[in-house]
């Protein structure tokens, strides 16, 4: 968060706060409605961007590297698990490609997974650089990333839009870090017109499949956006999260159907239903894909967190807004993942798969910061520290965010 200006983010953290309040008091015709109506436009970009600030700051790493230098737990278990893998490794030679197409599930997989694993490995090795301020890390996340910014130029096949977000949000991380603490990136200018003319387009526009597609390409926008100081780009990214949201995650305030996204076209009771994995009774916390699978709901939901958390640091917190439909969400997977039986009226009495690696971002904002009970969360959270990475978009964050009052 940016030195000096805690009293003006809490003010707008409170703003929002009132705004959501009314809104839940104003009439619910709206809510009771499948027909999708379009979210207000209100400006959220910062004046001056924070940096580094794609979901961890400089004051959140500079409490991680004490932690860990401290011996302290879980942090120094999380950094040895980080160490330990095969991201950090200094030997890693990057497997760029000019095109990468990635068909449904990534197949055909061509250059998908070397993709996002070689993204993931620079955010990696950039927290690594930053902990150990060892610039061996920082010239390997360099070589990794200006490998990549020389050759790709498209991403291809069905699975295009989610791939890009995928590896869209965790090039920035790395990014940010390398740009705003390490001595010299002289390729720093052209990765940002590879974020700007290669993975931007195919995120930007949002999409109408599972709402997980959305969520992570919209996190990909968000970073990119930081990354290049592009205010219309950030707006826009916050403008699908307020829409996509409310249609990812049901409360009751809802009414008797979730919210649809702008431009969704369900406007159908059948239409929202079928879109909803055929699930008609609905309840606090439930997500669009909670009965397609717990491991897709986890993207959704560890995605939502990393927006609200950049947008935190940038110095309007998305939280507030999101706040209960984000702890009810966690609060009922959380539980059903630690044993407690599914009634017949969810998923017809049955939850496939796992929400992976996801919550202590979330947990951390909402239980720490903000103050809610979420009793379920936190045992799923400490029971999985620390957590490692789900190989895709979701790495270390016990080490980045367990209890990081940053």
């Amino acid at each position: 968060m940016r030195t000096g200006t805690i009293p003006r983010v809490l003010g707008t953290a409170a703003a929002l706060a009132a705004l959501l309040t009314t809104a839940l008091a104003a009439p619910a015709v709206a809510q009771r409605s499948t027909t999708p109506g379009r979210a207000p436009a209100r400006a959220a970009a910062p004046a001056d961007f924070t940096h580094p600030g794609v979901l961890v700051s400089r004051p959140q790493l500079d409490f991680v590297r004490g932690r860990v230098q401290a011996g302290a737990q879980p942090w120094k278990s999380a950094y040895d698990q980080m160490m330990g893998s095969k991201y950090a490794s200094l030997t890693r030679t990057a497997k760029p490609r000019a095109v990468v197409e990635c068909g449904s599930y990534s197949n055909p997989d061509n250059g998908c997974t070397d993709e996002r694993e070689d993204a993931i490995a620079a955010y990696t090795l950039s927290l690594a650089w930053y902990i150990t301020q060892d610039s061996r890390y920082a010239q390997k996340a360099i070589q990794i990333m200006d490998a990549w910014s020389a050759v790709i130029k498209d991403h291809t096949n069905s699975n295009a839009p989610l791939q890009t977000g995928w590896a869209g949000s965790s090039w920035p991380r790395a990014a940010e870090i390398i740009k705003y603490t390490y001595t010299s990136w002289p390729g720093s200018g052209r990765f940002g017109t590879m974020l700007r003319d290669v993975y931007l387009p195919e995120v930007a526009g949002g999409s109408h499949s599972n709402g997980n597609w959305e969520l992570s390409m919209t996190e990909a926008a968000i970073g990119i956006a930081v990354f290049l100081e592009d205010r219309a780009a950030y707006d826009k990214a916050v403008g699908k999260f307020r829409g996509r949201v409310p249609a990812y995650i049901y409360v009751t305030a809802d009414g008797s159907l979730p919210k649809v996204a702008p431009g969704s076209g369900l406007d159908t009771r059948a239409k929202v239903i079928n879109y909803w994995q055929g699930q008609s009774t609905f309840m606090d916390g439930l997500s669009q894909e909670t009965c397609r699978d717990l491991t897709h709901t986890g993207y959704g939901l560890s995605a939502i967190s990393h927006i609200a958390e950049t947008s935190r640091i940038q110095g309007q917190d998305l939280y507030p807004e999101i706040a209960d439909r984000l702890r009810h969400a966690m609060g009922l997977h959380a539980k059903h993942q630690l044993g407690a039986p599914v009634p017949p009226s969810l998923c017809g009495g049955s939850l496939k798969d796992s929400l992976g690696p996801v919550t202590e971002v979330g947990f951390n904002a909402l239980a720490n910061r903000l103050g809610y009970a979420m009793t379920n969360t936190q045992t799923l959270t400490e029971r999985q520290r620390p957590a490692g990475s789900n190989n895709l978009f979701v790495a270390w964050e016990t080490l980045t965010h367990a209890n990081n009052p940053a």
